[in-house]
Order: structure tokens, then C-alpha cells, then sequence
């Protein structure tokens, strides 16, 4: 098993059958468990609220296209160098036929995908100073325009994938072996508007 019998033996007794159960049911649905639900299945009610979650926002029927959406998970998780998310969903979108291009950097990636980079760093930095206009320009008719549902998806996606990128750090959870994310993390851009939160637009915060 891809999870330490040390974890089993620290589960509280009221909890160990339920959260071995959730352990259990992830090792046989894919095959292993990574380090996020080995973390969550401390807290079984939790962890079974976050995997439903996961599965709505990323296999469940939605107007983005599967690959789409790990890409999304992507740029949000770089916003802030989370390199076990960049990782993990690297590998997903792959497997889901994803462009491996599009994985040198945002700026291989469409532009319409492109068009999210500002409301992205907003929403890991600043979201207070996310405003109608942004919203406008990214629903404003053209060959890259988001339709309403589309841009709900993403949205969600990004919000959701930062709040997970603290939890993981919050946890101190590190990449797994089977991670090839090099030394550091995929970044949205070579750009400088890919630094974290520094570059000008962000107001050198």
C-alpha cells in the first residue's frame, strides 16, 4: 500500500474503521492514495465531503472539457508554488489528453485559458479587488470568450484549488516520489507576470 501503517495507528479508535474504510475505498478506486486524502482520513467526515467535491468538479458532466479543468487547477495551484498540486493535476492532465505544450507555461497554453491569468491572481492575492469589469471582459463576445457556465466552472476551480494549495501547505504535505515536477514547480508565465504576487499589476504587495 502506498499509505504508512504508522497513519492507520495514529487514527482515533472512534474514528479508525471509518477513516480506514475511506482509505481503503480510495486505494481501490485508483490504485493508490495520495497524500492529501492520507491527511483527510484522520478526519473521515471531511475527507468524504472534500473526494465528493473533487469528483463533482472534476469528472462530473460541466461545459469544460476534462483536461481543461486540471489545467485550471494547475494555474491556480502555481499562483501560489504549490508544487504537490502543479504536480498531481500535471499528471492528470496528461492522462486525460491534455497538450503536453501547454505544461511549458501559460503562454503555450490558448489564449482564452490566458485570459484568466489576471482574475487568477487576483483571487489568490487580492479577491477584494475583483470588480464587474473583470468579469465583463472575460464573458465580452469574441473567438475567445467565456460563456457564462464556463466561466462559473473556472471560477470555482480556481478558488477552490487555492484554498487547497494552503491547506497542503498548512499540513506541510510534500510532493510524492512519483512526482517528476523537477526543483521547482511549473509556472504560469516566463514572464514577470508570474511572480507570485510582486509584479507591478499586483501592487508590489
Amino acid at each position: 500500500l502506498h499509505f504508512p501503517a504508522l497513519l492507520i495507528l495514529q487514527i482515533p479508535q472512534e474514528g479508525g474503521d471509518s477513516s480506514l474504510h475511506q482509505l481503503l475505498k480510495a486505494f481501490v478506486s485508483a490504485g493508490r492514495v495520495d497524500h492529501v486524502a492520507m491527511v483527510m482520513g484522520l478526519h473521515p467526515q471531511y475527507l468524504s465531503s472534500f473526494w465528493k467535491t473533487q469528483y463533482l468538479l472534476l469528472r462530473m458532466d460541466g461545459p469544460l472539457p476534462y483536461h481543461k479543468r486540471h489545467y485550471i487547477a494547475i494555474m491556480a495551484a502555481a499562483r501560489h508554488r504549490c508544487s504537490y498540486l502543479v504536480g498531481l493535476h500535471m499528471g492528470e492532465f496528461l492522462q486525460v489528453g491534455g497538450n503536453p505544450a501547454w505544461l511549458r507555461g501559460l503562454h503555450c497554453a490558448p489564449h482564452k485559458l490566458r485570459n484568466l491569468n489576471e482574475i487568477n491572481k487576483l483571487l489568490a492575492h487580492r479577491p477584494w479587488l475583483v470588480t464587474k469589469e473583470h468579469i465583463e471582459a472575460l464573458l465580452k463576445p469574441g473567438e475567445d470568450s467565456w460563456s457564462l457556465a464556463e466561466l462559473v466552472q473556472a471560477l470555482v476551480l480556481l478558488t477552490h484549488y487555492h484554498s487547497l494549495a494552503s491547506f497542503v501547505f498548512g499540513c506541510g504535505i510534500k510532493p510524492e516520489e512519483e512526482q517528476d515536477v523537477g526543483n521547482s514547480c511549473w509556472t504560469p508565465s516566463p514572464h514577470s507576470d508570474s511572480s507570485p504576487a510582486s509584479d507591478d499589476s499586483m501592487g508590489g504587495s
